[in-house]
């Protein structure tokens, strides 16, 4: 609400508050209609969904014109025309001159085709259709029956139809009985109204055929087109910037006696200063040990990676990304220096979503999206190969509503390098975005820059999604996967394998256009609890905490002593109650029951968190931690890590 200022409550109606607002950047006058989708059921997010949809199709002087939308206080806040000196008659405005008639309010309409079968019944019940009340699919014949009963009401200052309650009043609609329009009007508006109140809508005229009434001639070509028609360029505020936390020490371990994080305090009695709330670290990119973020007094529960995002999730629920302007700048080093300066970041805190609880982030390349508590989804930053959703490919600077789904309770969401997939509560999947590979698993190629509907087997019950840069897989609720896109090196298990024998040429998998189940053992057979899929590798993580790998090799990304190059599955040896796992361009970073990080794999610019060159050996990276911690959240993007841990506090531990 930064850009608006709240002058009054103008209207309150079934779906919200309707708000006077004088917008900051001109002084001008505008509508904001505040809608609490938080609380809504999935009909009426529909709803809330399908007026932003007439809105947005609907540019005409005669129509109160739609300015954008956004989450406010957990509402669908939509900003549209004012119309100054406007006295309204329900969704018909005129003005004080009544000269200028225009249209508002589209919460009852609907985007129809010639034969919706849209069955739902809604608007005020005076101005429904005979069809409606028998419950019959309608189209546009039943807006010509409303659109006649507003022509009876200008003409007789009354309603066509009215009852003192609604069987009555349907009676009275299905008998088509009113009374009559007095004869001071012309025979030909009195015939037009009668032939839009036909029972039978077949017989009730055309939208064009009204038009073409000679009635109608004139007062359309005196029509002025040129009223109100004033575009408005959204003023976008950056981010503000959020003071640095203190920093750690980069690198280093520190020496416990218990297997998760450090001792509290070395039994000399000394005090021990509290553990903060959580602390984030990155590596890569340069950075060669473990660097912690600044943070304010807030706990990070979950972080995210893209090209040049790194965001985290507050417990508060609030969106944070760190920025560091220096960072991979390749400036030579001093004669004689050992490394490189530590680059220092900046911690910011999302603007604009007062009151909106973000639940997860996932960033691809140049872009991310955000996931409300409440299943609502939101992306930002380039809008090129329509990853965004919003139906076209323009950048969007603040985190914007996907519209389409707005009629859906998403339970996740996952990025790739420039495509996203998405599942409900109902299990239901969407994909948009870049198409190359099959990776959305359409059938087709082709880009989508709105969500679609992926189909899956029938029985499959989709329970979470994740995104490479060229491929996607469905986790089922039965542990089951599926997978599509560039099945290269075989890194999404698509080869049919039964054992450790290398595919046949026949049995090898390239790339797939659609979702189709894993073949490659152990993954068709275990219980798959967790995946991550890098650039050309991916890592299984099992119900029994097993780490497996699959796909290239050449880094040593697989977790093997040697070069091995297999289309065949790997177990990473050495580690057990494996609960986590991350992969990047070629390096893989998991996470053990007890807190402890492993990487592998390729070790330059910092890669593996340690100053050493590839190495096909999972060790162990040393974080700067002086209390127990946990793990919480762990992402990698082409050759950057980033890695949230919280204090870990038993009954012994004090608080």
């Amino acid at each position: 609400m930064e850009k608006y200022e709240k002058i009054k409550v103008v209207g309150r109606g079934a779906f919200g508050i309707v708000h006077l607002c004088r917008r900051r950047s001109d002084q001008n006058l505008v509508i904001l209609k505040e809608i609490p989708v938080e609380q809504m059921t999935r009909d009426e997010r529909l709803a809330a969904q399908n007026e932003c949809q007439v809105l947005k199709l609907l540019s005409h002087p005669n129509i109160i014109e739609y300015y954008e939308n956004f989450l406010e206080d957990k509402a669908l806040m939509i900003a549209m025309e004012y119309a100054p000196g406007d006295l309204k008659t329900q969704n018909i405005l005129l003005d004080k001159h009544q000269m200028i008639v225009k249209i508002g309010d589209f919460g009852i309409s609907k985007i129809l085709v010639s034969k919706s079968k849209a069955y739902t019944v809604v608007g005020t019940p005076c101005y429904i259709s005979p069809e409606l009340c028998e419950g019959k699919p309608y189209n546009q014949k039943s807006d010509i029956w409303a659109l006649g009963c507003v022509l009876y009401e200008l003409a007789s200052l009354k309603r066509a139809f009215e009852a003192a309650n609604l069987p009555a009043l349907v009676l009275k609609i299905m008998s088509g009985t009113f009374a009559p329009i007095s004869d001071r009007y012309s025979p030909e508006l009195r015939q037009l109204i009668l032939n839009m109140l036909n029972l039978d809508p077949s017989k009730r005229p055309q939208l064009n055929e009204i038009m073409a009434q000679p009635i109608c001639i004139r007062p359309l070509l005196n029509l002025h087109t040129d009223i109100g028609n004033v575009r408005m360029r959204r003023i976008e505020k950056p981010l503000s910037t959020v003071p640095a936390g203190a920093h750690g020490r980069p690198g280093g371990r520190v020496p416990r006696s218990r297997s998760r994080g450090a001792l509290l305090s070395s039994g000399t009695g000394k005090a021990v200063h509290p553990p903060p709330l959580s602390s984030v670290y990155t590596w890569g990119s340069g950075i060669a040990t473990p660097l912690r973020l600044p943070m304010l007094n807030t706990e990070v529960l979950q972080v995210s990676l893209g090209r040049t995002q790194k965001m985290g999730v507050t417990k508060s629920g609030r969106l944070i990304t760190w920025e560091a302007p220096s960072v991979g700048s390749g400036e030579p080093t001093l004669p004689g220096s050992v490394e490189q300066l530590q680059p220092q970041f900046i911690s910011r805190f999302l603007e604009g979503q007062s009151g909106v609880t973000i639940k997860s982030v996932s960033c691809g390349d140049l872009f991310a999206t955000c996931m409300t508590d409440r299943g609502i989804v939101m992306t930002f930053g380039s809008g090129s190969n329509g990853c965004l959703g919003h139906g076209n490919f323009n950048d969007v600077a603040q985190p914007k509503i996907v519209e389409a789904l707005l009629g859906y309770e998403l339970v996740q969401v996952s990025c790739g390098a420039s495509h996203v997939l998405a599942v409900t509560n109902e299990r239901e999947v969407f994909a948009w975005g870049r198409g190359d590979n099959g990776r959305l698993g359409l059938g087709t190629q082709d880009s989508h820059n709105s969500p679609q509907q992926v189909l899956v087997p029938p029985e499959f019950e989709a329970h979470r999604v994740l995104c490479g840069v060229d491929c996607s897989m469905i986790i089922g609720t039965r542990h089951h996967i599926l997978a599509c896109g560039s099945n290269r090196f075989n890194k999404l298990g698509l080869d049919k394998l039964d054992g450790v024998e290398e595919p046949s040429p026949a049995g090898q998998v390239e790339e797939v256009h659609v979702f189709t189940p894993v073949q490659s053992a152990p993954f068709n057979a275990e219980k798959i609890v967790q995946v991550s899929i890098g650039t050309a590798h991916s890592a299984a993580i099992t119900d029994k905490g097993q780490c497996f790998t699959f796909g290239s090799n050449q880094h040593g990304q697989l977790g093997c002593s040697t070069r091995r190059n297999s289309r065949v599955p790997y177990l990473v040896p050495g580690l057990q109650g494996i609960t986590m796992a991350a992969c990047g361009d070629a390096f893989t970073v998991v996470i053990g029951a007890e807190g402890e990080v492993y990487t592998w794999g390729k070790g330059a610019r910092g890669r593996l968190g340690r100053k050493e060159e590839d190495s096909g050996i999972p060790k162990l990276v040393q974080l700067d931690e002086a209390h127990p911690y946990v793990v919480t959240s762990v992402a990698c993007c082409h050759g950057n890590t980033l890695l949230a841990v919280k204090p870990f506090l038993d009954e012994s531990t004090p608080r």
